[in-house]
C-alpha cells in the first residue's frame, strides 16, 4: 500500500537522512522525503501501517524536531 503525507521539513539534508532511516524499517518497501515539494512518500508490504507510521514519525522527530508530519 502506497501513501502520502505532507511534512514540514527544514533542510535538505535531514530530508535524505530520514528517507535513509525510514527505508531501514522492517515493512517499508520504499520511502521517499522531498524536501522541495514537502511530501512523504511511504510503500508499505504489509498492512500495519499505523505502527510503521509511529516508527516513521519517531526517527523523524530525531532527526529534526520540529519536523511534522500530517497523518490526517
Amino acid at each position: 500500500m502506497k501513501k502520502t503525507y505532507k511534512i514540514e521539513v527544514d533542510c535538505a539534508n535531514c530530508a535524505a537522512k530520514m528517507e535513509t532511516a525510514i527505508n531501514r524499517i522492517d515493512g517499508v518497501s520504499a520511502a521517499t522525503v522531498s524536501f522541495m515539494t514537502q511530501k512523504l512518500s511511504v510503500e508499505t508490504a504489509s498492512d500495519d501501517q499505523g505502527a510503521i507510521m509511529q516508527e516513521i514519525v519517531k526517527i523523524c522527530k530525531k532527526i529534526e524536531p520540529d519536523c511534522e508530519i500530517y497523518l490526517k
